[in-house]
């Protein structure tokens, strides 16, 4: 199986006074990776040579489908710091449900930094949402199929 690596450069905002990533900062992080990894792209940002593969859901706006969180946990293994090299977040599917999925996390330092660290697992459980009935929809077969490749184990906690 396959995960999504998808770089996500923290913003110089996303450091506390702690001089480590804050906790809200982090949703966002995870969200700008989820997008990256799982939406379609608009057409008007796309040229001709690039060479894009096909959404695994499209949530974008006027796709018909909104991707609704219906839960989030976070487990914090180290602090990151201001880095200015992206982030590597590597990203599957840990469950496919009728109407949903859960995307299992890891954040792990940039590509090619030593020494290598795993800063962070998490899991976001999205449901797709029909956008005119605003009411929970069933993945389609194709939907289904996007998502196979990426299916792996869920994330582990160390705490249960």
């Amino acid at each position: 199986m396959a995960r999504l690596h998808v770089p996500v450069r923290i913003r110089w905002s996303d450091i506390d006074a702690y001089g480590h990533v804050n906790n809200s900062a982090m949703l966002r992080l995870l969200e700008e990776a989820r997008i990256a990894g799982f939406w379609g792209h608009d057409p008007a940002d796309v040229a001709p040579e690039d060479d894009l593969s096909d959404p695994i859901i499209d949530g974008r706006p006027g796709s018909g489908t909104m991707t609704v969180i219906a839960a989030q946990r976070l487990e914090y293994l180290a602090s990151i710091p201001y880095l200015r090299r992206p982030l590597d977040v590597q990203m599957w599917i840990g469950r496919i449900g009728g109407a949903s999925i859960d995307v299992s996390y890891e954040i792990w330092s940039p590509v090619g930094v030593e020494p290598l660290v795993l800063y962070t697992r998490a899991t976001t459980a999205l449901v797709m949402v029909d956008a005119v009935t605003n009411r929970p929809r069933r993945l389609s077969e194709a939907e289904r199929a996007a998502c196979a490749p990426f299916v792996e184990p869920a994330v582990q906690f160390s705490r249960p």
